[in-house]
């Protein structure tokens, strides 16, 4: 497989010159995780990410995506070989790859996923499927409590690149959050505006976190989890065992690696 097989040519952009807060009400309403950002002739310049966006804290903030977009840490083009390409991505814990015509021609041309690619996976019932979650769950875990403050959250979730966090009482998992769910609170921004009085105590985890929890048992397969996360469009799935205690974790990185 090329990357050109799995390339999203639909997947949306952003002028350079656009206002940072559309961009993050796009990104907030369309669930996306990233922009590519382009100039005036469609070439690719930068990445904006939800984790840029909420480096805004005012909803009428007159900054412009080129003042908070990144430079991407790789870039596709059609050429390449897709698995090579996969196993570059997770090198750099990217999930997304933006995609241009070629070295020389930086014209933008869609976007590259570990989405895409374990969705062509899954159609090509790859052997690995059929491994437990046991096998390629990461049980070295980082996990936050209900009565943790937001912003303490969302800067561990900054220093340490993650893009949503468990949430345990006594071991058992009571909740996710993620930069999604703190980026669909609305308002709640770092340094969350807490300490300029815009809430009289700064705001909980509680307040944030999703407590409808789609989870997994380490017996169930790879295949199991990759169907769950395209059908919901998430990122990672908890794996508990059978007292609901939190054993595991796997995202799309883990799928994806295991089909490699």
């Amino acid at each position: 497989m090329r990357v050109q097989d799995l390339t999203d040519r639909n997947y949306p952009s952003i002028h350079t010159g656009e206002l940072a807060t559309r961009a993050r009400a796009v990104l907030r309403d369309q669930g996306l995780r990233v922009f590519p950002v382009l100039d005036g002739r469609r070439r690719l310049v930068g990445v904006l990410s939800r984790g840029d966006i909420m480096t805004i804290t005012s909803s009428i903030s007159p900054i412009r995506v080129e003042g908070i977009m990144a430079t991407p840490k790789f870039v596709a083009t059609l050429d390449m070989d897709a698995f090579d390409t996969v196993k570059k991505m997770i090198r750099l814990d990217e999930w997304y790859a933006p995609v241009v015509k070629s070295s020389q021609d930086s014209t933008y041309t869609g976007m590259f996923s570990l989405e895409g690619f374990i969705r062509a996976s899954l159609e090509k019932e790859f052997a690995a499927l059929s491994k437990p979650l046991s096998q390629v769950m990461v049980t070295e875990l980082v996990t936050c409590s209900s009565d943790d403050e937001v912003d303490n959250v969302w800067r561990l979730m900054q220093e340490r690149s993650f893009a949503g966090l468990p949430v345990v009482k006594k071991g058992k998992l009571i909740g996710m959050v993620t930069q999604k769910d703190l980026l669909d609170s609305g308002g709640v921004f770092p340094a969350f505006e807490a300490k300029r009085g815009r809430f009289k105590a700064p705001p909980k985890i509680s307040s944030v976190m999703q407590t409808s929890i789609i989870s997994l048992k380490p017996a169930d397969t790879i295949r199991k989890a990759a169907e769950l996360m395209l059908e919901k469009n998430i990122g990672r799935v908890p794996v508990v065992n059978s007292e609901g205690k939190l054993i595991g974790m796997v995202d799309r990185e883990d799928v994806a690696r295991a089909l490699l």
